[in-house]
């Protein structure tokens, strides 16, 4: 299993501001070159992480991002979930009836606790901490 490349990068993305102490918009293409991550792709993760609340987005000149919380109020999760949508290892996880198997199954209790595990990591692991 492995997280989409575009959360990997709305995951760089806010970390590059959060080690923004001062709270200065940042420009989107200063983002983009020194996180190596494509700028149209970005326009698109920034857009996404904006409707989410993470950031603020401001256009022109002066324009850029900035966060829209503190990095101790911003959460892995929050910023996965803002561009994959919620965490499913596989469907029988959430979606009772979905699996032949499902009352014989011992595989669907892995995948229940290994979810619930990797969500509480994540919920509790905030850009505070990554910067610190």
């Amino acid at each position: 299993m492995q997280i989409t490349r575009q959360a990997d990068y709305a995951t760089r993305a806010i970390l590059y501001l959060a080690r923004n102490r001062n709270g200065q918009r940042v420009a989107t293409n200063q983002v983009a070159k020194e996180q190596k991550i494509p700028s149209s792709f970005l326009a698109k993760i920034i857009s996404q992480l904006s409707i989410a609340g993470l950031l603020h987005t401001s256009r022109g000149a002066r324009g850029g991002i900035t966060l829209a919380r503190d990095p101790e109020q911003i959460t892995l999760l929050q910023v996965i979930e803002a561009i994959d949508g919620p965490i499913q290892l596989n469907v029988c996880v959430e979606c009772e009836g979905l699996c032949s198997f499902e009352d014989k199954c011992p595989i669907q209790t892995v995948w229940r606790d290994t979810q619930k595990e990797l969500i509480s990591k994540l919920r509790n692991t905030n850009f505070a901490q990554l910067i610190a």
